[in-house]
């Protein structure tokens, strides 16, 4: 196996979201996933005699499957843990759940409905917790995004991306990893559906440092010039569906080939199209988007095990 130098912000650290880590962090991140991408085997024994609680209050097709398999490939035992019909805190008080999974694993990835209760296992539990999806925040897919973006585009100091949509979870965590990187992230919002306000303003104190500049707007014309579109269902779940009420109001901020038009004007080459997955077809993109040769949606969610694997690796890791 390659040696790679430890990532001190990740050892044994939880990751909730991506605020505390540097952009010297991310990169070294990126450069395990791609080793673990091309070599497989290499590492077919680094976190060997590991075990890894999966908690998941919602379910999942790429979050389960791509960690579960990952953390095998880590040569590392998954523990899935299902209570999507009862949620955390229920039956258990969240810190006596976290105390009791810390006697038994070396970490939790828990995909849940509340951040607080991410942050009540955190402090109640001895071993790092890993967000794998909240209301707040997605830091693991944001890592996948921008790996994919890495491979396609290259640098990605100064790369513009637009985020089309709700300002949710996705948005949050892709406004903060673009401030860390020092990419430029638009997002283009219908009103009253904008990124979390306190939210924003933490990732704009990270992006004074970086170069990156944050923008949020109501207007679709300002997608002009961005070098990869993305977007995410309008309601997410466990949020409600989606009424007449919410596809009037997200209507306009459809991702479909006018708006990929639209996007590619002052773009040095057309725009990359990015979704998180499940899309609805026909709501927020159309399928001559997310079936046509710019899309990387497959290639995002390939992307999600090997970065979640480099993320384990050096957490857990001697």
């Amino acid at each position: 196996m390659p040696g790679f130098a430890s990532i001190p912000n990740v050892r044994q650290n939880d990751v909730l979201r991506l605020a505390h880590l540097t952009r010297d962090d991310v990169l070294r991140l990126f450069e395990t996933a791609r080793a673990m991408k091309k070599n497989p085997a290499e590492f077919s024994e680094a976190l060997k005699g590991r075990s890894v609680a999966m908690l998941f209050e919602k379910p999942s097709l790429r979050t389960r499957v791509s960690f579960e398999v990952g953390i095998h490939r880590l040569g590392a035992q998954p523990v899935y843990l299902d209570h999507s019909e009862q949620r955390l805190g229920e039956r258990e008080a969240v810190a006596d759940y976290g105390h009791n999974l810390e006697r038994w694993v070396h970490a939790i990835v828990a995909r849940v409905y509340k951040q607080t209760v991410l942050e009540q296992m955190s402090g109640a539990s001895k071993v790092p917790v890993v967000n794998a999806l909240s209301d707040m925040f997605h830091p693991c897919q944001a890592l996948a995004d921008f790996m994919t973006l890495q491979e396609k585009r290259g640098e990605l100091q100064g790369l513009r991306l637009a985020y089309v949509g709700d300002g949710n979870n996705v948005c949050h965590s892709l406004m903060e990893l673009g401030a860390i990187l020092g990419a430029h992230v638009t997002a283009l919002t219908p009103p009253g559906r904008d990124p979390t306000p306190s939210v924003l303003e933490e990732c704009k104190a990270l992006a004074s440092t970086s170069g990156s500049q944050l923008k949020v707007t109501h207007n679709v014309g300002d997608i002009a010039g961005h070098d990869a579109v993305y977007t995410d269902v309008w309601v997410s779940m466990g949020q409600g569906s989606e009424t007449d009420r919410i596809r009037k109001l997200f209507k306009p901020f459809q991702v479909n080939a006018g708006l990929m038009q639209k996007a590619a004007e002052g773009a040095k080459q057309p725009p990359l199209f990015m979704h998180c997955l499940p899309a609805h077809r026909g709501s927020e993109v159309t399928d001559d988007v997310i079936d046509s040769p710019n899309s990387v949606v497959f290639d995002q969610a390939e992307n999600r095990m090997h970065a979640q694997m480099a993320l384990l690796f050096h957490m857990l890791r001697d």
